[in-house]
Formats: C-alpha cells, sequence, structure tokens
C-alpha cells in the first residue's frame, strides 16, 4: 500500500490528538498555571500523545524504508504548519506575529520542538521497527 494511503492520513489522526491535547490545555490544567508553562506542558504532552499514536499504528502499517520515513516526516511537518498557520490565521484570526511567538526558544516558547518531533518520529519508528523493538 502506497504511503499517501497510510501515512499522509494518518496525520488526520495525529492531528484530532494535538487537538485533544490543546483542549486538555485550555479547559483543564491550563486554568491552574501560567500561559507559558502551560504551553510547556502542551508540548511535552503532545510529543507523548502523538509518539505513543503514531507507534501503535507503525504496528500495523510498518514503514518500509529510512527514506519513505523521511518522506512522511517532511509531509507531517509540511501538513502541520500548513494547519497551524491557515487554521491559526484564517480561521482563529490569529495575527502573523501572535503565530510567529511560539517559535521563540529563547522565551521559553516550545512549540519548534514539537515540530521537529513530528519530523523525525517517522524515522525513530522506522529504526525502532528494523531493531526489533
Amino acid at each position: 500500500m502506497s504511503i499517501a494511503f497510510t501515512y499522509l492520513p494518518a496525520w488526520l489522526l495525529l492531528a484530532v490528538v494535538a487537538v485533544a491535547n490543546g483542549s486538555l490545555r485550555q479547559f483543564g490544567y491550563g486554568r491552574y498555571m501560567s500561559e507559558l508553562a502551560a504551553h510547556q506542558v502542551s508540548t511535552v504532552t503532545g510529543i507523548l500523545f502523538t509518539g505513543i499514536v503514531a507507534w501503535a499504528f507503525s504496528r500495523f502499517f510498518p514503514i518500509e524504508s529510512a527514506q519513505q520515513a523521511r518522506i512522511i516526516g517532511a509531509s507531517w511537518l509540511a501538513m502541520t504548519l500548513a494547519f497551524e498557520f491557515g487554521f491559526g490565521h484564517y480561521v482563529a484570526g490569529h495575527s502573523w506575529r501572535r503565530l510567529l511567538t511560539d517559535y521563540n526558544l529563547l522565551a521559553g516558547r516550545l512549540w519548534v520542538l514539537f515540530l521537529a518531533w513530528i519530523a523525525a518520529l517517522p524515522l525513530l519508528l522506522y529504526h525502532l521497527q528494523a531493531s526489533g523493538t
């Protein structure tokens, strides 16, 4: 089966997980801590939750090669960025400046780590599969 019909639509599942994670932050623990701390916790839980879901998915649909994993990672990253900026700006009405603030690691914003995770995750899963883990 082609990656276009397996791993690219799997991104939709990861997007649902990410939205649920954001909802957990907004309607749950985010009420009890600063916005920055909630953002940091949410980034870590987002990495954890998407990792679990992608790992489970990869058990049913193994990645066939390192090259395929790189293509999947690049595609997931592109779709994540397109969703973030498209939805964030055109639907949620956030300014470009506000959207870009999440990229400032020096200010404690960790979103870049999530993006790196999404891009690297398929290759990590491939290597875990190849090692029998």
